[in-house]
């Protein structure tokens, strides 16, 4: 493995992990229904599975 030869100062090692940041991830909003959910991703509603403003699939009631 590789060892430093020299100790790298906290300064150092901060400038090179300011890039590394937590993002909110951005929301996109259902014509059909209004509902915020990611973009690119089928969201339920009301017992019904919504991708692209359009219903994919119902769930079924048990009975």
């Amino acid at each position: 493995m590789a060892h430093p030869k020299h100790k790298i100062s906290k300064a150092r090692r901060d400038k090179r992990r300011t890039h590394y940041k937590a993002h909110l991830p951005s929301f996109a909003i259902c014509p059909a229904t209004g509902e915020s959910h990611l973009p690119h991703r089928a969201f339920w509603y009301e017992d019904k599975l919504y991708y692209k403003g359009k219903v994919v699939m119902e769930k079924k009631a048990l009975s």
